[in-house]
């Protein structure tokens, strides 16, 4: 089937979703402190922050709400941060959650992940993990500035591979990596180190100009963004001499033109607040947490007579609905129907055209 015609079929699939706009999946960001200080945060998160973690308790509420008033009753609930192992009282988290019969995972950096708490965290219902590891050694420990973190991460992804391969089925994990220009010239050996150590799944980001991000200059250029995308398309077919592979995707950040399909999974479709909700530590409501713009939140729990559904089949209309984002260089755009304007996280506000374009990063790189 040509690709035209797969995509056109997707945009009648991705109205129907946002018709229904079914919540099934729900950030949780159980805390801003964090125990590392990473070069490219986008939180800009603290070893002690300004805002209070939330209380178990105040967020079982979410959870009773979304029980209750929520039609689909496979939610997934991710728990992150800041670095969400800094909580005690994460599997009491856990467990509520798994009360409720909703699945729920964390992202973490690992740096204080043991083999104790990670047979913990299982106990309490964890379903999936995903750690952050950034190439080798260096490069990591430089982004994450902690000489210790690589060494971490790497003993924490050979814990899962071996749980995974004890208990088939029991456990989801994959490993995310930012790539920038400090590191895009070694992932081909990364594939490499990451097969060796049994890994299976792998999310590559770029950086986006946000918190810590937006005061360091990581950011990939034209051709090295489409460098990028010509590594992922070629991993996603790689063997190695032994036959082995490693399925890559490219995060859902934005509209890749004809690397729409090569690069990942599936076509761009950025389901914040179509599909994703999240509560934020501070008790505000928006899409993923990677949408903190004061336009996208939706309100807060702990500023009025606090109901999450019915924020979130009442409000979000300025996430369902992008014709706002239909200004600048979006206003003539051909690919706006398949783009809607980029990710929500690249607006500064619900009037204003993304602070990147990935389609116009790809083009320039392939025009030079």
């Amino acid at each position: 089937m040509p690709n035209k015609l797969k995509q056109a079929i997707f945009r009648l699939y991705r109205d129907n979703e946002i018709k229904k706009h079914e919540l099934r999946y729900l950030f949780w960001e159980c805390t801003l402190r964090c125990n590392l200080h990473c070069l490219h945060c986008g939180s800009d998160c603290l070893s002690v922050s300004g805002v209070k973690d939330m209380p178990v308790a105040d967020f079982v509420r979410v959870l009773d709400d979304i029980k209750a008033n929520n039609p689909y009753q496979k939610l997934t609930v991710c728990i992150t941060g800041g670095e969400p192992l800094l909580r005690n009282d994460l599997e009491e988290a856990g467990r509520e959650i798994k009360k409720r019969g909703f699945r729920w995972g964390i992202v973490t950096n690992a740096l204080i992940l043991t083999p104790e708490r990670f047979v913990s965290l299982l106990n309490a219902g964890l379903t999936s993990i995903s750690f952050s590891i950034d190439g080798f050694e260096n490069e990591h420990n430089h982004l994450r500035q902690n000489e210790h973190s690589f060494e971490h991460v790497r003993e924490a992804i050979k814990m899962a591979v071996s749980f995974k391969r004890q208990f088939p089925g029991r456990l989801v994990f994959d490993v995310i990596t930012c790539a920038h220009r400090g590191n895009l010239s070694s992932l081909k050996d990364f594939r490499e180190y990451l097969i060796g150590l049994g890994v299976q799944n792998w999310r590559i980001f770029s950086i986006f100009p946000e918190g810590r991000a937006a005061q360091n200059d990581l950011a990939l250029s034209n051709d090295e963004y489409r460098s990028l995308m010509d590594f992922i398309t070629e991993s996603r077919t790689y063997k190695n001499t032994d036959g082995k592979s490693i399925h890559l995707n490219y995060s859902c950040e934005g509209y890749l033109g004809e690397y729409e399909l090569k690069a990942r999974d599936f076509f761009f479709f950025c389901r914040g607040g179509v599909n994703v909700g999240s509560v934020m530590c501070d008790g505000s409501v928006s899409a993923c947490l990677s949408v903190r713009a004061k336009d996208f939140i939706q309100g807060n729990m702990y500023e009025e007579n606090f109901e999450f559904m019915r924020i979130w089949n009442e409000r979000y209309q300025n996430m369902r609905d992008r014709r706002w984002a239909k200004v600048g260089k979006c206003a003539s755009c051909k690919n706006w129907k398949n783009c809607l304007g980029n990710g929500l996280h690249l607006h500064e506000s619900a009037a204003s055209e993304p602070v990147r374009c990935n389609l116009e990063m790809l083009t320039k790189a392939a025009q030079a």
